[in-house]
């Protein structure tokens, strides 16, 4: 999955109209007119210190990178943590952030609901 990088094209998918939202994360969509999805990602320092946003951005790359053979192509996708997801303790955080992002990719029907993601081993 490649990575969005330019303010501008955060700006444009933060204006759509497309959003989800659960306790730990917001997940914003928007077509983008390629045969490539994109994801952004942003961790506020609302979340915790360097070391837990640089982890909790680590996790949510993970868990897409392992759903990247499902996730519809086309879409630009834009993920914020809130900062609920820094209390998450470490043991719990990876399984935690990947069934938060799956329900979101569900509920923005960016993956089919019978599909599931490679494990993490």
């Amino acid at each position: 999955m490649h990575s969005i990088k330019k303010t501008m094209s955060f700006k444009i998918v933060y204006n759509s109209s497309c959003q989800s939202v659960n306790p730990f994360l917001v997940m914003y969509k928007v077509k983008n007119n390629r045969d490539i999805s994109r994801l952004g990602i942003s961790v506020s320092k609302k979340v915790g210190n360097a070391v837990v946003r640089n982890r909790v951005r680590r996790l949510i790359k993970e868990s897409c990178r392992l759903r990247a053979h499902t996730i519809d192509k086309g879409f630009d996708i834009v993920v914020v943590a809130r900062p609920a997801i820094g209390t998450i303790p470490r043991e719990d955080s990876y399984r935690k952030v990947d069934k938060a992002l799956g329900s979101l990719f569900k509920r923005l029907s960016l993956i089919s609901p019978d599909t599931t993601p490679l494990t993490k081993s």
